[in-house]
């Protein structure tokens, strides 16, 4: 209700364009619930300060307004991740009101971002991977259903990389095990199918016999499943991916997106182009999947570093 009662508070003519992007961000777009509500805090929070600066229209935000309110927000201690994030909502919302006929002019197209620190994701290298898999499956091998389904969970994060809330939201009839593909519904409600291989095909051959002991009524088509027969949760699934990675002992890898990083640093590392693994992780932007060039670069360096005598 917080967010509510602050948009409330805005006039208008703030308001009214606000609600109509979210609105559009929704059913235009089809974004999240989650997605629309950190857009609604964003730019609540900059038509707030706007507001404070005098504005009643959106007409009236200018560059300085914008520039004030985020130099509050650098002033208050936001990490230049979080300033980038309200910048580019800042510059989405403009755009589409330029777009409404609602500005005339974009007061945000000169808005600077804060640059992303460059620090690279936590990966597994492959004998990493390869152990952790090997310890899944070993537990597994006592035929306890929860153990088997995190060891086909784990197998199909590493075999895809697709996101947490892209695996639990699989349903039986997305698994293709004849030709080893999945099909995914990932971010704007666009769909794509992604291959896997020998290794994750048989741990989902082996969960899907051992799911019936855990499905209930309301299983449903769901392929993962909780303790208690529901679908499982991203929360549940961060557990299980997160127990496996410290039972390594000798990583700072944590959650299901760093085995997202993992598959994109191997692939690109075995030598798959960078349009094809921006395909199968469902990246909008080439530039997203660029990041992982930047990880085996990094991994090449250090090799030459130990390895060559005159580094």
């Amino acid at each position: 209700m917080g967010l509510v009662r602050d948009r409330q508070a805005l006039a208008l003519g703030l308001r009214e364009p606000l609600e109509g992007f979210l609105r559009y961000l929704s059913l235009g777009r089809g974004r999240s619930e989650h997605t629309v509500r950190a857009y609604e805090g964003d730019l609540t929070s900059m038509l707030e300060s706007a507001q404070q600066d005098g504005a009643r229209e959106l007409g009236d935000v200018g560059l300085a307004s914008l520039r004030r309110w985020l130099g509050k927000q650098s002033e208050g201690g936001l990490s230049r991740a979080t300033l980038a994030r309200r910048s580019a909502a800042v510059r989405s919302f403009t755009s589409w009101a330029v777009r409404e006929g609602l500005l005339d002019v974009d007061p945000a197209l000169r808005l600077a971002s804060p640059k992303r620190h460059g620090d690279l994701p936590d990966v597994l290298h492959e004998d990493q991977a390869r152990r952790m898999l090997s310890d899944v499956e070993a537990a597994a091998e006592g035929g306890d259903p929860v153990a088997v389904r995190d060891w086909a969970l784990l197998e199909v994060f590493y075999a895809t990389g697709i996101r947490v809330s892209e695996l639990v939201g699989l349903d039986l009839d997305d698994v293709d095990l004849s030709a080893r593909t999945v099909r995914v519904l990932g971010k704007g409600n666009k769909e794509r199918t992604v291959p896997f291989g020998v290794p994750a095909a048989n741990a989902l051959v082996r969960w899907m016999g051992a799911r019936t002991a855990l499905a209930t009524a309301a299983s449903g088509a769901a392929l993962f499943l909780g303790k208690r027969g529901g679908r499982l949760g991203q929360r549940q699934a961060r557990e299980s991916v997160d127990a496996a990675l410290r039972a390594l002992g000798d990583t700072a890898a944590s959650g299901p997106h760093a085995l997202r990083h993992t598959a994109a640093t191997h692939l690109l590392d075995g030598g798959a182009d960078l349009r094809s693994v921006q395909e199968l992780l469902g990246h909008s932007s080439l530039a997203t999947t660029q990041l992982y060039t930047h990880v085996s670069v990094e991994r090449l360096r250090a090799s030459y570093v130990q390895a060559h005598p005159r580094a």
